[in-house]
């Protein structure tokens, strides 16, 4: 199952429209309440059902964005957002974490004009939400940075191998 955050269900897409919207002011607490209430109705409507069906569910962006932005972007304690995230997730915690990492001046370009209200936050708060993916990434070895850089389809091929790679250790572990 592919989906998104926020998104992938009816109150998330809505909770998404306000939370990307320029034209809405939002406090940082308010923000990461709004983006964990997505992701509860997420994780209960379609992430855990999916996963009780045997599917494997791939999703654009989770926990691991809120500490990064909210957490590391907004300066709100780490240790407060991963207690809520757990209440809203019931604990439930990804496998695998694929970040695509490029640098500020790369992204934004990518992004063109056309930016969400927090893509238009600038580059002191981005540079901090990246910094915050890079240091997540060394404490947990189920986060895993991939060079954003190179073509969209070495960018692909690199996310497959990622991908294979970890299908590999699941299968050995489940065998011991």
């Amino acid at each position: 199952m592919l989906t998104r955050e926020p998104g992938g269900t009816a109150l998330g897409e809505r909770l998404r429209e306000i939370l990307l919207n320029p034209a809405v002011s939002c406090a940082d607490r308010t923000e990461l309440m709004l983006m964990l209430a997505a992701r509860a109705q997420h994780v209960a409507e379609r992430i855990r059902p999916a996963l009780a069906a045997g599917q494997v569910v791939i999703t654009d962006r989770f926990s691991l964005s809120s500490l990064a932005y909210q957490g590391y972007g907004r300066g709100l304690p780490l240790d407060e957002i991963r207690a809520a995230d757990a209440v809203a997730t019931g604990g439930l915690r990804p496998d695998l974490t694929l970040v695509v990492d490029v640098p500020l001046e790369t992204a934004m370009e990518r992004l063109g004009a056309a930016r969400d209200r927090i893509e238009s936050e600038g580059a002191v708060f981005l540079r901090r939400v990246i910094a915050g993916y890079h240091a997540l990434a060394q404490t947990d070895t189920r986060i895993r940075l991939v060079d954003g850089r190179p073509s969209a389809a070495a960018i692909h091929q690199a996310i497959i191998a990622e991908l294979r790679g970890t299908e590999q250790v699941n299968s050995a572990e489940g065998e011991s």
